[in-house]
């Protein structure tokens, strides 16, 4: 257990008033979000559900900003009571957004125009248009017509904040030609993006014809990733695909002329041709076999997680170094569990190359660290557990009385996830207040009660416990998001209603509050 003195405030405080600090931007950020850590983490800090709302239409959150009406309207939870900030025009079906992402300003570059410095929301309609929306005002800033010719559907950050990728629904062909017997040969596309000011890097088709049986493919930190049904998992360089196979470089906002037609690249109706059409097999990076294509790579020096691919592996994961495919010493981790819902693993996403292990009664973060006297090889070990508070009994009897008058007395194994038992259900980390977050929740008579914990990053130490007000059914979808002095909790029930809870950091003055409700 690590040191548990805890930081004086006022002193940190006055110390910052007196100018003790380095006039460092990154030195004062730095002061101001440890001060916050301590307010948030003291005794008389209590967080009250200030919020509440309900919507027909997916709720989505970043970074103090919570959409409604698939990323329409926008309010912002920084306020003491969460207030609008913009709404945008309603729409039809096929101009509705379908996905998006929040890109900030990047400290340093200089850029064309005074709006870039503010915060976007990078969007994706239906009907294949890219826009970018102020994150403060909803106006459209810019707008690019993608294709006519295959439906995108996804975005997600190739390198996060610098490049896009906008990956387009798998092609099954129409039923008419599945019936006629004609294969499709592209299975999908991904369109990638540098931002602002936007540039076309390329689109480019992921083709059966080259890659085989693939099932899916995705873009990440340059990274072309090719999934199979059979488990297999390859990685080859984009950046040599696009140098390699690019048919011609294309600029959007640029008149075009491809395959006998001219347009201008960007612009509805031409769109943006696919210019990357890989003709031979690329030069292999990497491969390797996993159950349902799961694979994780980071720690330092690189490593991956894999789960042997075999059904009975399930819950098994084994750590290999990526140079040699060596597995790390005590690099097979199995968590000892019986429950309905698997455990899961992943690198810690505090770069500090340990790993974090979920199970229903436990959070193991794993530490990876070179061997004594053997540099090449490394080994996992312990850093710390979180335990769930529970009572130490996994034997339960029942006793019956027969017909006759006879008591039987039967006895059965309560599963690790039994919901009378505090189970955690999701992890995070502010990386910011550099703290993990917990969720754990108990079923107490025919309802769920939750609360989140804040443990230290550094020794797994317990800082602080918020009970959540709401009930928690452990059928329905939830996340939960602890942002510096703010936890939202968003619940999907039945039937598409979804619910948006918005809890505040506050003082303990011993008053009591009616908190605010509204349906959206």
């Amino acid at each position: 257990m690590g040191p548990t003195r805890k930081p004086n405030v006022c002193s940190r405080l006055s110390r910052r008033a007196l100018g003790c600090f380095s006039r460092d931007a990154g030195v004062v950020q730095r002061t101001n979000l440890g001060i916050l850590r301590a307010l948030v983490c003291q005794e008389s800090t209590k967080f009250k559900n200030v919020w509440t709302t309900h919507s027909r239409s997916p709720i989505a959150y970043e970074r103090g900003r919570i959409y409604f009406d698939n990323y329409r309207r926008c309010v912002s939870s920084v306020a003491s009571e969460p207030r609008k900030l913009y709404e945008m025009p309603k729409c039809s079906k096929s101009e509705k957004i379908e996905d998006a992402l929040l890109w900030e300003c990047p400290v340093g570059d200089i850029l064309p125009n005074s709006s870039d410095y503010k915060s976007s929301l990078i969007a994706l309609t239906a009907h294949n248009w890219l826009l970018r929306i102020s994150a403060t005002t909803g106006k459209i800033l810019e707008k690019i017509y993608l294709a006519p010719y295959c439906k995108f559907r996804y975005l997600s950050w190739d390198t996060p904040q610098e490049v896009i990728a906008v990956k387009s629904a798998q092609n099954r062909g129409s039923a008419v030609a599945r019936q006629a017997g004609i294969q499709q040969h592209v299975l999908l596309y991904l369109a990638v993006f540098r931002v602002l000011p936007f540039s076309l890097v390329g689109i480019l088709e992921i083709n059966k014809k080259i890659f085989g049986n693939v099932t899916d493919a995705t873009l990440s930190h340059g990274i072309l990733i090719v999934m199979y049904s059979s488990g297999l998992v390859r990685l080859y360089s984009f950046q040599t695909i696009a140098e390699q196979f690019m048919q011609q470089k294309l600029d959007l906002g640029c008149a075009c002329r491809w395959g006998g037609t001219t347009g201008t690249v960007g612009e509805a109706p031409f769109g943006i041709p696919c210019n990357i059409k890989i003709t031979d097999m690329p030069p292999l990076l990497f491969e390797v076999s996993s159950l349902e294509n799961a694979f994780q790579i980071g720690g330092h020096p690189w490593h991956y997680i894999v789960t042997p691919n075999k059904k009975k592996q399930k819950g098994v994961f084994h750590i290999c170094a990526l140079k040699d495919n060596s597995l790390a010493k005590n690099g097979i981790q199995e968590m000892d569990c019986c429950s309905l819902e698997s455990d899961w693993i992943y690198f810690h996403p505090d770069a500090s190359g340990r790993i974090i292990h979920v199970g229903p009664n436990q959070v193991k973060v794993l530490k990876l660290t070179e061997i004594e006297n053997n540099s090449s090889q490394h080994q996992i070990s312990e850093d710390f557990v979180i335990l769930a508070n529970r009572e130490n009994h996994k034997n339960e009897n029942v006793l019956t009385v027969t017909a006759s008058g006879r008591v039987v007395k039967k006895s059965f194994n309560l599963l690790d996830d039994d919901p009378e038992q505090e189970t955690f259900k999701i992890v995070d980390y502010e990386d910011e207040l550099d703290l993990l977050s917990v969720v754990a929740v108990t079923q107490i008579d025919a309802e769920g009660k939750a609360h989140l914990d804040f443990h230290c990053n550094e020794y797994g130490t317990l800082l602080k416990s918020i009970p959540l007000v709401e009930s928690w059914d452990v059928t329905y979808s939830h996340e939960v998001y602890f942002d510096r002095d703010l936890v939202l909790h968003i619940e999907q029930k039945p039937n598409r209603v979804f619910s948006c809870y918005v809890y505040q950091m506050i003082c303990d003055t011993g008053e009591e509050e009616e908190t605010i409700n509204r349906s959206c």
